[in-house]
């Protein structure tokens, strides 16, 4: 088996802004593994919030690089378990090689991943798209350029409920909104009456993620549904949760990976919680990962790839929502340079 390492700047057509942070480009780490005319892709981005940066992740990878080859002959479970001792303290790192690793054996196997699990992607949920931070009237903008069924919309501005009530002027599309740990317990509870009104469905980690205490007030006292995400990271964090949020949003980058993600939505369906994947602004190699799991979640945010001016690869495809599949095997990645 090959390994490949290539490092891309994704160019987004709009500032994105959340509570804790702008940015107008993103910073990205694609692994591409060969073995016996197969190609398996995976992605992970840099994150200065989680504090990593691409640059850690080459280091992190190319030291394994002799450990990944002699690894090629197992199935992505062992793969992974092999893997994570090396690369705990590197989850992201750990993502993009299980993504790659994947989406390789899948190939080899002929199969799609969706298939290789036996999924039924009858039922997939729509992906929202979502609305960064910006003035109202560059949100109001933003939301006509592309309309859309549901939308996430990012707060956690001193203005959240006058940017709820004038987007819901414009759009009679499901509202998600996101406030990145931007509120207070009683902000969340206040809030929270005031967007039920406004149509929104759920209420993303408004709360700092070590916040326990106000979590569990949120949880007991809010009138709609709280998703953890900067609160839930890893396989251990998905029962912590519990009685604490009403769902957990996985990121792929921060559990390393499908085969932890799978684990862990599983999990949190065990304990009756909704189920979500989200994205980190990654291109198509990472959204079309994400893809293969649908038939495990109630919500999806995958719109990381329609943010882009500059895509670097192929794969899925969504419109209004809906994704469909490349006819490739595997994640049906294709990268364009």
């Amino acid at each position: 088996m090959q390994l490949i390492l290539k490092e891309f700047t994704l160019k987004l057509k709009h500032t994105f802004t959340i509570s804790r942070e702008s940015h107008n480009e993103q910073p990205s780490l694609i692994v591409e593994l060969r073995q016996n005319g197969y190609s398996g892709f995976g992605e992970a981005t840099s994150n200065p919030y989680y504090k990593i940066k691409v640059s850690d992740m080459i280091e992190d990878i190319m030291r394994l690089e002799k450990t990944i080859i002699e690894s090629s002959h197992l199935k992505p479970e062992a793969f992974w378990a092999t893997m994570y001792p090396l690369l705990e303290h590197n989850m992201f790192a750990l993502c993009a090689l299980d993504l790659a690793y994947n989406d390789l054996y899948a190939r080899q196997q002929g199969k799609k991943l969706y298939q290789l699990w036996d999924l039924d992607i009858k039922r997939n949920p729509l992906t929202n798209y979502t609305i960064g931070i910006d003035t109202i009237d560059k949100m109001i903008y933003k939301m006509k350029e592309t309309p859309w069924p549901i939308y996430k919309i990012k707060l956690g501005s001193h203005q959240d409920i006058e940017i709820v009530k004038e987007l819901r002027k414009h759009s009679n599309a499901i509202f998600r909104v996101d406030a990145n740990c931007g509120w207070t317990p009683d902000e969340t509870i206040k809030n929270a009456i005031e967007l039920k009104k406004l149509g929104v469905e759920f209420i993303e980690q408004p709360l700092k993620a070590d916040d326990w205490e106000g979590h569990k007030k949120v949880f007991q006292e809010s009138v709609l549904p709280i998703i953890a995400d900067e609160s839930c990271q890893v396989e251990s964090d998905v029962e912590k949760c519990h009685q604490y949020f009403h769902g957990v949003n996985v990121k792929l980058v921060k559990c390393g990976g499908l085969t932890s993600a799978k684990r862990m939505l599983n999990s949190a369906k065990k304990l009756g919680m909704k189920t979500m994947v989200g994205c980190m602004t990654e291109s198509s190699v990472g959204i079309s990962a994400i893809a293969h799991v649908l038939p495990l979640l109630d919500y999806v945010d995958m719109d990381g790839a329609l943010l882009l001016s500059n895509d670097i690869a192929t794969g899925v495809t969504i419109d209004q929502g809906v994704v469909s599949y490349s006819q490739l095997n595997g994640s049906g990645v294709v990268l364009k340079a």
